[in-house]
């Protein structure tokens, strides 16, 4: 067999380990980036013997438009190959360069958001982490909306989201993640610039958020004096209208009294002289 003649059993790939190809970015080996049992799967499966077979880079965009309609790893109860998946193992194998890469990240809209997964998806198991971070972090902005399918069914996620896990899990879609060195390590040893949030800077944020709170809670404090000094206010003016009460009250019987007595004084004297009055007679 000539050795420009392509092979129809693609296990080549898998038997030379990678040996005739080149190593990935960062350094692995394409083909044993995911794990065996998913790679015999994927190989084995009737999706990558029907339309993974002579695919180059340029097919890749035509199969993914037409037959990937959910991101994930293996799914069901014989756990499948995904399209998806079977995709970004192709793509392990074809090796595609940074400019056709940029042209899968770049296309927009709904018919083409899970061509930017894919594509950021294969960026994450190749590329060094400092350049994951900088291709994959744009994409924290993309809220487009994707189908996610896995052991437990059907769920919803977003182009966020799905880059969000690529950044910080270690395993997606059925497969193991190499472990990056975070993002703070990278930029003290001055490889990557300090990433600047689309909200603004996180410690300004957060300081005003403090001063909101602060402000809220003397505010608070205030209405709670004010609403204590008018308590105060309101008692004094009870207990004024209190004693004023008390006072009439007290007075007033104290009149009631003394006009009794006056009464009775005037009584006697009345009877007193009358009786004065019959012994002179």
């Amino acid at each position: 067999m000539g050795s420009d003649t392509h092979r129809a059993d693609e296990r080549r790939f898998l038997d030379e380990r990678g040996s005739s190809a080149a190593l990935a970015p960062n350094g692995l080996n394409p083909a044993t980036i995911m794990e065996k049992a998913v790679r015999e799967r994927i190989v084995e499966s009737y999706f990558w013997k029907e339309q993974c077979f002579g695919v180059n880079e340029a097919d890749i965009v035509d199969r993914v438009v037409d037959h990937v309609s959910f991101v994930g790893g293996t799914h069901g109860a014989n756990q499948k190959p995904s399209p998806f998946l079977c995709l970004a193992f192709k793509l392990l194998q074809l090796a595609p360069d940074d400019a056709v890469l940029d042209e899968y990240l770049r296309y927009g809209g709904d018919k083409f958001k899970y061509l930017r997964a894919l594509a950021c998806f294969y960026v994450r198991l190749t590329r060094r982490a400092e350049t994951v971070y900088k291709i994959l972090e744009p994409f924290l902005e993309d809220r487009r909306k994707l189908r996610r399918k896995g052991r437990a069914g059907t769920s919803l996620t977003y182009v966020d989201q799905f880059v969000d896990d690529l950044l910080t899990k270690d395993r997606v879609c059925a497969t193991s993640l190499w472990q990056m060195p975070k993002r703070e390590i990278l930029e003290d040893l001055e490889l990557l610039e300090p990433r600047t949030s689309p909200l603004g800077d996180i410690e300004d944020l957060l300081e005003e958020d403090e001063d909101v709170d602060m402000n809220g809670d003397t505010n608070g404090d205030a209405r709670a004096d004010s609403e204590d000094e008018g308590l105060v206010e309101e008692g004094e003016q009870l207990s004024d209208r209190g004693r004023r009460r008390s006072t009439s009250e007290s007075g007033g019987r104290g009149d009631s009294r003394s006009r009794s007595r006056d009464r009775s004084r005037g009584g006697m004297d009345v009877d007193s002289n009358s009786q004065s009055d019959g012994d002179n007679r």
